[in-house]
Parts: structure tokens; C-alpha cells; sequence
């Protein structure tokens, strides 16, 4: 069940609800707030056995809106009746919602100082402020390279902070990870964020999920796992917010099928619309690990930019992209990465094609139920 609240209720409204809430044995209240670009929306969620618990409670009190019961099996980032907001957040000073594009340009695996300040030097004269960078790598095979784990973290935030980089994401595979980067941001003196990423491998390792949904500190990137359903990424993902984690932007990044080829995976950016129509999450593309290569084809434009036009145009809002100085030198994943100085022409291909998906919606030209447009913030 859960219970929301009109627009900037006060503190007061939400004790009245906990107050109603603590009546019934069995049922453990959980405040969700959402910090929209107009107002804050507060939800409190029931969990526990709700079916004995009357919606006439709660329907009563001063300052609800409405009272919604919860059929879902992903009860904390659905969007059930009555919520039409995407669950958007501020972290270190980016906005990660559905107004804006953030793209998050790096190393798939630091391999050298050199390569990382190369990234985050061009990363800068574009205006970038989001990058991704890869210490920890889960790899197929247990004698390919595994990352330089928490050896490179110190010199890679020193480069971010000196570059101007908010956020890094970085995959984590074990919980101890999430303890090396805290430690090793605050020996550095905090120069920049990091956004926790879970990768495909562990979409479905519980107890890594757990632990990351218990931290509040970091916002998450959760991929969907390449060989599971998404309702069972979805799933899985709820676990990171079932323990109290809401600032989570999901991720497509192709999945493993027999038809996958010439690419690595099959693309799966149609599944955009139905993330948002699903839940309220932010949604990512990742059209470095669906594609697998980065040759271009006549028109001049690599198949990657091509999936981000697919991911762009269906409304998501953040891209994840493999870019590397010198990619037949890297370490992980070269024959997918960009090159530096196709950064530029990425960043505008895409201001143009979230522009064409402002003006559809603000037209409201699929006429649908909803016709307002997000403003247009395409991360610089």
C-alpha cells in the first residue's frame, strides 16, 4: 500500500499518517520523497501485510491525495495509479531525471594515469561533467584482465577533480568495493561522486544488491542482466530499493540471444518506454556493450551513435559510452570504444535527437495522455 501526500506536505501531514500506520501490528512504514523540478512529493510506503489495513485510514486524514494498493512485485520504483512522476535526483550537483541527458563518456577498464586524464581532459573541453570509469571487471574468462581494482581509485578521483567531473560511474562486483571507494574519495579529499554500477553479471546477486540498497551515500546504475527477463531485472532491481536506496537509474544494455550477431547483443532500446511506463526510474542506454564494435557504416556514423539515437529518441536519459585514447591499446572491450575526438560530434548527435523528442512530445503528436514535454538539458 502506499500512501501520497499532496505536493510539499508538511512535516506534520507525514506524522499524522506514521501515527495511523503504528495502529496496525505487522506493517512497517518506509517515507519516499521525490524531489521534482516544480515540487517535492512525499509517498510513504506500507510494507508488511497490508490486506486487513482499510484505505478509509488514511483516505481521512488532511493532506493525502490518495491511498493506492500495491499488486506489483516491484512495489518501490513501479509507477502505480495516480504517479505520473519520474523518481528524479540531484547528486553532486547533476540532476539525473527525465528533463535532462547525461552522458557518461570513459575508460570500460582504467588501464593507465595517461589514458584516464586523456578521457577526462577531452571530457572537459566538451563541457562533460559525467564519466565512466572501470577498476573492477567481471570478465568471462578468469585469465582476462580483471581491473586494477582499488589501486587506481586514488589517482582517478585526483584527474576527475582536476578536470571538473562530478560523477564517475564505477561498477562494484563485492561489497568491500563499495568501502574502497569511500575510502578512498575521502583520502582524496572528496574531488568528485561516484554513482555505484551494478553490471549484467550480478543483475541477480542478491546479497551485492542488499548491500548496495543499504548505503545511502552512493545514487546506483543498475544494468539489466543480458540473460534474464526484465521483469526479472526489474525484480532484481527493487532489491537495491527495498533496503532504502531510491536513487537508482536503470540501464539497457542489450541482451544475449542466438540473433545477436553481427552485434554483440541483441539491442534492446524499444524496451525504453516500457521501463518508464513501469516504473518511475530514470532509464540509461549502453549502446557500447549491445553493439561490440565501432566501425561506421557509409553514412559515416558508427552503429553506436546509431543505438543512441534508438535509446535517445525513446526517451532515455543518460548514456553510457566506451570511449578510450588509443582503443587497439586497451585493455577490456577496445574494439567497441570511441575515440576522443568523435566526443564532440556524440555530444551534439545527442543535443539533436533529444531535441526531436522534445518537440514530438511537446506536440503531443503520438497523443498520448500526456502532451508536456521535459525542458531540454542535454548534459555539456
Amino acid at each position: 500500500m502506499i500512501v501520497m501526500l499532496e505536493p510539499d506536505s508538511p512535516e506534520s501531514v507525514v506524522s499524522g499518517v506514521l501515527q495511523v500506520v503504528s495502529q496496525y501490528k505487522g506493517v512497517t512504514p518506509r517515507t519516499h520523497v521525490i524531489s521534482g523540478a516544480e515540487s517535492t512529493i512525499t509517498e510513504i510506503y506500507l510494507l508488511g501485510s497490508t490486506s486487513q489495513v482499510p484505505v478509509e485510514a488514511f483516505q481521512q486524514l488532511a493532506g493525502v491525495r490518495q491511498v493506492v494498493r500495491v499488486s506489483q512485485k516491484y512495489r518501490m520504483i513501479g509507477r502505480h495509479s495516480g504517479q505520473r512522476v519520474t523518481t528524479g535526483f540531484e547528486y553532486n550537483g547533476v540532476t539525473f531525471d527525465d528533463r535532462s541527458v547525461n552522458i557518461f563518456a570513459g575508460l570500460c577498464a582504467v588501464d593507465t594515469p595517461q589514458s584516464v586524464d586523456a578521457m577526462m581532459a577531452a571530457l572537459a573541453r566538451c563541457g562533460i561533467q559525467t564519466t565512466r570509469m572501470g577498476a573492477y571487471k567481471p570478465r568471462t574468462n578468469p585469465y582476462e584482465f580483471q581491473g586494477l581494482g582499488a589501486s587506481c581509485l586514488p589517482w582517478v578521483f585526483e584527474s576527475a577533480g582536476r578536470h571538473g567531473v562530478k560523477v564517475v560511474a564505477m561498477e562494484v562486483t563485492h561489497p568491500r568495493h563499495i568501502d574502497e571507494i569511500r575510502d578512498a574519495l575521502e583520502k582524496a579529499g572528496n574531488p568528485t561522486g561516484v554513482m555505484l554500477q551494478v553490471g549484467t553479471r550480478n543483475a541477480q546477486n542478491f546479497e551485492l544488491l542488499k548491500s548496495i540498497g543499504q548505503q545511502r551515500e552512493f545514487p546506483v546504475l543498475f544494468k539489466r542482466g543480458m540473460g534474464i527477463t526484465l521483469e526479472e531485472s526489474l525484480n532484481a532491481c527493487e532489491y537495491v530499493a527495498s533496503e532504502g536506496n531510491a536513487k537508482i537509474v536503470f540501464c539497457l544494455r542489450g541482451v544475449k540471444t542466438h540473433l545477436g550477431d553481427p552485434h554483440r547483443n541483441m539491442v534492446d532500446f524499444a524496451h525504453v518506454p516500457v521501463v518508464r511506463r513501469l516504473t518511475r526510474l530514470p532509464v540509461c542506454v549502453d549502446p557500447s556493450h549491445a553493439i561490440g564494435r565501432a566501425e561506421a557504416p557509409p553514412d559515416g556514423l558508427p552503429d553506436i551513435f546509431h543505438a543512441i539515437g534508438q535509446g535517445i529518441i525513446a526517451g532515455a536519459s543518460m548514456v553510457l559510452v566506451d570511449f578510450h585514447p588509443q582503443p587497439e591499446a586497451a585493455l577490456c572491450d577496445g574494439p567497441q570504444a570511441l575515440r576522443l575526438e568523435q566526443l564532440k560530434a556524440l555530444q551534439r548527435y545527442v543535443q539533436i535527437v533529444r531535441g526531436a523528442y522534445d518537440e514530438v512530445v511537446a506536440n503531443g503528436d503520438g497523443m498520448g495522455s500526456e502532451s508536456r514535454a521535459p525542458a531540454l538539458a542535454v548534459a555539456r
